[in-house]
């Protein structure tokens, strides 16, 4: 891992100050970007965590940069332990999927293929039925939820999932699930689903 953005985020902490500063770092410099997407996946969950951290800030204002490396992206998300990893990029798994349907013409829905769009539904659900913290699976109802517009067999088992997990899990999880559900429910009486 390069040496200078591991020496930087060994000053990142959980506080958002320090993610910021370090964002606002590579925004300014673009050519830290790939260094930290690295570090995003390094074996040290400490590490890895952080640069997660700073990554979600920097999306939130460059979502584009990632698309370059979507595919390395998308296939070391599901190898990731720490919670605080996890969360960060389930936050850009939903501003992908969110630009993704926009109804305005971006970047994001020229570049991203189905069979990308897949693997993010694939681990949608193993967070939605595994024991991540409930931020990460309301990240992974969002994204299921725009999914279902574009992959038919999504919705069923979205539904199924969410009623299964409705009485295990907190009031935070089941409001998100009921507003879900009554999402899905409203789309299918539209029949205004399928997104080219």
């Amino acid at each position: 891992m390069p040496k200078d953005i591991y020496h930087k985020l060994q000053y990142v902490t959980a506080l958002r100050k320090p993610r910021k500063e370090l964002s606002e770092e590579i925004l300014a410099t673009p050519s830290l970007f790939p260094d930290l997407l690295k570090a995003c996946f390094a074996e040290d969950n400490k590490t890895s965590t952080k640069a997660c951290w700073v990554l979600e800030f920097v999306c939130k204002e460059k979502l584009e940069w990632i698309l370059p490396y979507t595919d390395t992206f998308i296939d070391n998300i599901p190898k990731l332990k720490a919670d605080g990893a996890i969360r960060s990029t389930g936050k850009v798994y939903e501003l992908l999927c969110e630009y993704y349907f926009s109804k305005q013409q971006n970047p994001v829905r020229k570049s991203l293929t189905e069979e990308q769009l897949g693997k993010i539904a694939e681990t949608c659900f193993d967070w939605l039925i595994g024991n991540e913290k409930v931020a990460v699976k309301a990240y992974a109802m969002r994204c299921l939820f725009l999914l279902g517009k574009k992959f038919q067999w999504i919705y069923p088992e979205l539904q199924l999932v969410l009623q299964q997990g409705y009485t295990q899990h907190s009031a935070a999880y089941r409001s998100r699930a009921k507003h879900i559900l009554d999402k899905i429910r409203e789309i299918e009486v539209d029949g205004n689903r399928l997104i080219e």
